[in-house]
C-alpha cells in the first residue's frame, strides 16, 4: 500500500514542479498581453470653468462664440475581436488588436456637444503602442465616408507597455498628429497603489488648419487681419500603473488661441481636464485585479507549486525507500530467561506474526496460585497417585 501511495506522491510532485517551471515561461506571457475579448471601458474627465470655441450652424447662418462653462469628456474604448481576427494582415495577427475609440465633449449645463471624434486603430498587445496598419482612420468632424488611412498613429496612445519602465516614452497627440516625448518624473501613490508619473509638454505648436477655417475665425475675431494661425499648448500628465501599463489618472491642461497677422490673439480653448474621482477609483480597482492575476501566475503560483511539488517528491521517495518494520518485539521465551514472570491474571502479549502456541495448563503444587485437587485417600489404587512416605519406625501397610 505504501509503495502505491509513495509512487503517486512522487508523480504528483513531479507534475507540480513541471507546472511551477512552466507558469512564468508559458502561462504568464499570455496574461501580460491585451486580450482579444477585453471589456469596453469608459473614462470620464471634467474641466471646470473652461473657455471653449462653440460653432453653431442654423440654416444658412453660422454662429461663432467662445463661451465659458463646465465641460465633461467621455472616452469610450470598444475592442473589436472579430475585426482583429479577420482584418489584420499576417504580420500583425496574434501580435495586435483592433480598437474603436469614441470621444464626446459636452457642456454640463445644457449637454450641448462641444467637440467629438471617432477613430479605429491597431495596438500591439504587449507594448500597447500603435501598430502600423493601413486601415486605421480618424474622424474629427463627424462627416460620413472618412477616408481609411488618413492618420498614421505612432507611439503610445491609450496605454503604456506591460512592465512600464522608468524612462521617457513617445506619446501620440491627436491635435499634432504625431508622437511627442512624455518624460518620467517620478512615482506617486494613487488611492493606495504606486503609479509612475509622466509629463508631456507641448508649447506653442502651430496646428495644421484648413485655410477656410482660419479665414472664418479671422473674420470673426480679427476683422483687420488677412491671415492667422492657431497655436496649441498642452501639459499632459499621465499616471501609469507600471505592471499593466494602464492609465490610473490623466490630466490635460489644454490651451489654443488664434493669432492673427494683425490684431490681438483670441483664446479658443482654455480647459483643465481631470479624471473624475469615480473614474480614478474604477481604474485603481481594475489595476488591483489585474495585478493580482499577473502576480499569482508569474510569481506566487510558481513558488507555491514548486514548494508543494518538492514536498510531495521527498515524501514519496521516503515512503518507497523506507525499510520494512523489524521482527516482533514480544515472543514467548523460556521462563528461565524472563526475569519478570507473567501474572496469570494478565493478558499475555501475542505476536500476530508467529504461530500461536497452545496455552500451558497450570500444574498443581506449592509454587502455583491454584490449590491441587483434594484427596481423602492417599493410598489410591491408581499408581499415578503418589503415596505417602511412612514415618520413621512405621511399617508400610498395603
Amino acid at each position: 500500500m505504501k509503495l502505491r501511495v509513495g509512487a503517486a506522491l512522487f508523480g504528483l510532485g513531479v507534475l507540480l514542479l513541471v507546472f511551477a517551471a512552466g507558469l512564468p515561461f508559458y502561462v504568464a506571457p499570455a496574461v501580460t498581453k491585451l486580450p482579444y475579448d477585453l471589456e469596453p471601458t469608459t473614462s470620464v474627465a471634467e474641466a471646470k470653468n473652461a473657455r471653449f470655441l462653440k460653432i453653431t450652424a442654423t440654416g444658412s447662418s453660422v454662429s461663432i462664440e467662445v463661451p465659458q462653462g463646465d465641460l465633461v469628456s467621455n472616452v469610450e474604448v470598444i475592442p473589436q475581436p472579430d475585426d482583429t481576427k479577420d482584418r489584420l494582415p499576417a504580420d500583425l495577427k496574434g501580435d495586435a488588436v483592433i480598437w474603436d475609440v469614441y470621444q464626446t465633449v459636452r457642456r454640463t449645463d445644457n449637454q450641448d456637444v462641444v467637440s467629438q471624434y471617432s477613430t479605429e486603430l491597431a495596438l500591439y498587445r504587449i507594448s500597447g503602442a500603435a501598430a502600423s496598419w493601413k486601415d486605421q482612420w480618424l474622424n474629427e468632424t463627424g462627416a460620413d465616408g472618412t477616408p481609411v488611412g488618413n492618420v498614421k498613429y505612432t507611439g503610445q496612445i491609450y496605454k503604456f507597455p506591460f512592465g512600464t519602465a522608468k524612462r521617457d516614452y513617445q506619446v501620440f497627440d491627436r491635435d499634432l498628429k504625431r508622437a511627442v516625448p512624455a518624460k518620467f518624473v517620478g512615482t506617486e501613490k494613487i488611492k493606495g497603489i504606486e503609479a509612475y508619473r509622466f509629463e508631456q509638454r507641448i508649447e506653442n505648436e502651430v496646428l495644421a488648419t484648413p485655410e477656410s477655417s482660419i479665414q472664418t475665425l479671422v473674420g470673426k475675431f480679427a476683422p483687420g487681419a488677412t491671415n492667422g494661425q492657431i497655436v496649441y499648448s498642452n501639459i499632459r500628465t499621465l499616471w501609469v500603473d507600471p505592471v499593466t501599463g494602464s492609465y490610473v489618472n490623466v490630466r490635460e491642461q489644454q490651451h489654443k488661441e488664434l493669432r492673427p497677422d494683425t490684431g490681438t490673439p483670441t483664446v479658443l480653448l482654455d480647459a483643465d481636464f481631470n479624471y473624475t474621482d469615480d473614474t480614478v477609483s474604477r481604474s485603481v480597482e481594475t489595476v488591483k485585479e489585474n495585478r493580482f492575476k499577473i502576480g499569482l501566475i508569474s510569481f506566487w503560483g510558481p513558488i507555491v507549486a514548486g514548494v508543494l511539488g518538492l514536498i510531495a517528491v521527498v515524501f514519496g521517495v521516503w515512503l518507497v525507500t523506507r525499510p520494512e518494520g523489524g521482527t516482533a518485539r514480544h515472543r514467548a521465551e523460556p521462563a528461565v530467561d524472563d526475569p519478570t514472570p507473567t501474572r496469570v491474571d494478565q493478558e499475555p502479549v501475542r505476536d500476530t506474526d508467529t504461530v500461536e502456541q497452545p496455552r500451558p495448563q497450570p500444574v498443581g503444587g506449592p509454587l502455583t496460585d491454584e490449590i491441587p485437587p483434594a484427596s481423602t485417600n492417599w493410598k489410591s489404587e491408581d499408581p499415578t497417585v503418589p503415596t505417602q512416605r511412612p514415618a520413621p519406625g512405621e511399617v508400610e501397610q498395603r
